[in-house]
């Protein structure tokens, strides 16, 4: 997979999350977002070389923002064939699971 086809699939699930109020993000959904973030961010640091830690949960509407700085900055690391490869199928199990 392509840095492109990563770049879909979160374009595709903001698409389908930015909207939603505050009763739709469950705890369930959110905890599904926020995990992808978290390993997101953990993808980057790692890539970096720098040491993981741990992004803040500032509030579940704040998730897709929060989504789109990660993969952003997962894009800007310029990570290996193999992690863009598994970055796209964890965004894409997220979108499928929510």
């Amino acid at each position: 997979m392509t840095a492109q086809e990563f770049a879909s699939s979160v374009d595709r699930l903001l698409r389908h999350v930015r909207h939603w109020g505050q009763a739709r993000w469950r705890p369930s959904r959110a905890d599904l977002v926020y995990g992808l973030v978290q390993r997101l961010a953990d993808l980057c640091a790692d890539v970096e070389q720098r040491p993981r830690r741990r992004v803040p949960l500032v509030g579940d509407l704040v998730l897709p923002d929060q989504l789109r700085v990660m993969a952003d900055d997962l894009l800007a690391a310029a990570p290996a064939d193999e992690l863009i490869q598994l970055a796209t199928n964890d965004v894409n199990a997220v979108r499928h699971a929510l």
